[in-house]
């Protein structure tokens, strides 16, 4: 894997205790001017799970399978870990990493897609970190969004299938399936991707997510109706988020006639906090008072499919080797300054 001499996993980052709540908050939104009062009310949703996000757990798990992963194929590369709003903190681990003499890194992001938060901002963190560092921090190359490769696809739909499997045996057949993601403002969506590739509406972050729903639907047979749906909306209602809302989508199928959803994740990596209360907490009881079958599917993990897909994302990096995908959207090119801005 040289020419690097390090891999780094960087993610959100959670709180672990109810007293990191807060704080974790103003991380997340500082310099927006979000009153405390509604910081507050966000951090209800964390103080119906003791104020635990599962994000950082879900993180070791998959460094511990990483590490195994590389040991079992002959790749000798350091792991290290560094968050965006919580502890370990991205700009720690880069003074870290320079302490131990790491001067090239290969870095994944656990996000998928293209657009300002799950791309542009992970590109911005990076360099903020390295330069609080300063001279010594080590050159940090981020692996391109993964959405389509075969790693990410296979395990969503084995995961997907065990959930159809989960339901009663009658409803599995005509189970509707809602593929979830991230909602965020049109106006950021709009421009996420590269420029001059014309994605329309939702620019490369809805057209990825599209194309994941497709490719999870077919390789479960491409029997079942499935949407595409948003959730975790937040600011004020006169801006335009992506749409349609997961619950707002659950009462139109109730309506139609529907009586079983999947729920699919697949905006996710793994179990954010939005993903335990918007659709585990907030979207089961919509469809619970609907009379709606639910169940949730997993997102990717520990998958083994997915662990073996860093490596080989790893390996593609090193050699540049043609990325590996399954579907046909115009990739976001690698570090572009004009790519996935933020308005």
């Amino acid at each position: 894997m040289r020419p690097y001499d390090a891999f780094l996993l960087i993610s959100f980052g959670g709180p672990e205790a109810t007293d990191d709540v807060i704080p974790f908050l103003e991380n997340v939104t500082r310099g927006r001017g979000i009153p405390r009062e509604r910081l507050a009310e966000v951090g209800e949703h964390y103080f119906l799970f003791d104020g635990v996000s599962p994000i950082n757990g879900q993180c070791r798990e998959l460094i511990a399978a990483i590490r195994a992963d590389f040991e079992a194929n002959g790749v000798d590369l350091p792991i290290y870990w560094g968050n965006r709003f919580w502890d370990p903190m991205l700009a720690d681990t880069v003074a870290q990493m320079a302490k131990d003499g790491v001067r090239r890194v290969v870095a994944l992001a656990t996000s998928a897609y293209s657009n300002y938060s799950s791309h542009r901002a992970y590109l911005n963190d990076i360099e903020a970190a390295r330069a609080a560092v300063g001279p010594d921090a080590p050159e940090i190359e981020l692996i391109r969004p993964f959405y389509d490769h075969p790693g990410f696809i296979e395990p969503l739909a084995d995961h997907a299938r065990d959930a159809l499997g989960r339901l009663p045996e009658g409803e599995r057949a005509g189970a509707h399936l809602l593929f979830s993601a991230h909602s965020i403002p049109t106006a950021m969506a709009d421009k996420s991707g590269a420029p001059g590739h014309g994605f329309g509406p939702g620019g490369a972050y809805a057209a990825q997510l599209a194309e994941v729903a497709r490719l999870v639907t077919e390789r479960l047979g491409g029997g079942h109706a499935y949407d595409l749906v948003y959730q975790s909306r937040s600011g004020p209602p006169s801006q335009p988020w992506l749409e349609p809302d997961i619950n707002d989508r659950l009462e139109e199928l109730a309506a139609e006639g529907a009586s079983a959803v999947v729920v699919i994740p697949h905006g996710f990596v793994s179990d954010h906090m939005e993903v335990k209360y918007d659709l585990d907490h907030e979207a089961r009881a919509t469809a619970g008072r609907l009379g709606l079958a639910f169940e949730r599917a997993l997102g990717p993990g520990t998958h083994p499919r997915f662990v073996a897909m860093v490596r080989d994302l790893v390996a593609e990096r090193a050699s540049g080797a043609d990325p590996v995908g399954l579907g046909d959207l115009p990739r976001c090119p690698d570090g572009g300054s004009d790519c996935c801005p933020p308005r």
